[in-house]
């Protein structure tokens, strides 16, 4: 036996248990041939052209990233567009991968590897939803066994191929986006709002607030201030620069219920800009760290002075964008709407801040 077997021998038996080493004697005769495979394509004959679908089945879950119309869409999340730079560098990583290491393996190893129907299974379709290619993805692969083998990324991961399962295969790659986590794979790309001249805020119970501005340059003003207040402009901008970069951490499911979201209490957001467009944001209740909301915009863009055919062409890019997340209850980080979800006195400066 020679080192390098040896050496693979050792990794499968802290892994597996000693249930691979009675299968390293059967296989003795096996060797010439499992030899031969290393370095060979996982999924050999795949073509990223042929691929119109890929499916991703575990346990509790099941995710399909489909191109429709000639967009990749998410088709449990009613065709909510897809990540398309993640579902291209997926497909290419998947047509990619190579054999690293290869063992037979019994029953009770596929259980212990999530080689079974207790893994990923990642099958890729074409237009008439023919699988072209699948393997099951089990648990990660070390070099070094880490201290926290849930949170480490992995020097690899064990696979099977379901034509072949008596083997367990190892790549180099911990195929992290194997996963039918919906929020892995949609675009985040949400709102990005400019050019504001009025922001308010109207929460389902409490005080709120509005503020405004005659010119892109002018500062903001609160809306009934008083005498004695005086608005933080910092803060204000602070508000108005969130709906800039309002970007989606996830799309709730089609089946969630209003109510349920706190959508059916929801606080309301609105702007309008100077480009002629207004902009209705209802904010669900706050779960764990991220709140439910929907979109809706209203209007058509005016654009005039200098650069006017270019911002015109941009504005017609991004409104369409933000448009197609109509319809669509979408989930948020707190982080990215807490300087909008303020109190109105929060807005305003201390009484040692006045100037």
């Amino acid at each position: 036996m020679n080192a390098r077997i040896a050496a693979v021998l050792v990794v499968l038996l802290a892994v597996m248990g000693g249930g691979a080493l009675l299968y390293y004697q059967q296989g003795q005769s096996q060797r010439p041939a499992k030899a031969a495979a290393l370095g060979r394509t996982l999924l050999a004959g795949l073509k990223a052209a042929e691929v119109r679908a890929i499916h991703i089945r575990e346990p509790k879950a099941a995710l399909t990233v489909e191109l429709k119309d000639e967009r990749w869409v998410i088709a449990e999340r009613a065709a909510y567009p897809a990540d398309l730079t993640r579902v291209r560098e997926f497909l290419l990583a998947a047509i990619e991968l190579k054999i690293g290491q290869t063992e037979p393996i019994a029953e009770a190893d596929r259980v212990r590897l999530a080689l079974d129907s207790g893994g990923t299974l990642v099958e890729f379709r074409d237009a008439q939803g023919k699988a072209l290619a699948s393997f099951i993805a089990g648990k990660k692969y070390f070099k070094r066994e880490p201290q926290n083998p849930e949170r480490a990324i992995g020097d690899g991961r064990f696979v099977l191929l379901p034509g072949d399962p008596g083997n367990a295969i190892i790549v180099s790659t911990p195929l992290s986006q194997a996963t039918a986590k919906t929020s892995e794979w949609i675009s985040h790309a949400g709102l990005a709002v400019d050019r504001l001249n009025t922001l308010e805020y109207r929460p389902f119970a409490g005080e709120g607030w509005k503020i405004e501005r005659p010119a892109e340059t002018a500062p903001w003003k609160l809306a009934g201030l008083k005498p004695q207040e005086k608005l933080e402009i910092t803060k204000a901008n602070s508000a108005a620069y969130a709906l800039t970069m309002l970007e989606v951490s996830d799309v709730a499911p089609k089946e969630a219920r209003p109510e349920d979201l706190g959508l059916d209490r929801a606080d309301l957001v609105t702007a309008s800009t100077f480009d002629g467009l207004s902009y209705t944001i209802k904010v669900g209740r706050l779960s764990g760290e991220q709140h439910a909301i929907s979109v809706s915009v209203a209007g058509e863009p005016k654009v005039e002075g200098k650069d006017a055919e270019e911002r015109s062409r941009k504005l017609a890019e991004r409104l369409a964008r933000e448009r197609s997340l109509e319809g669509y209850v979408l989930l948020v980080a707190r982080s990215r709407l807490e300087d909008v979800l303020k109190k109105r006195a929060d807005l305003l400066a201390r009484p040692e801040e006045k100037k």
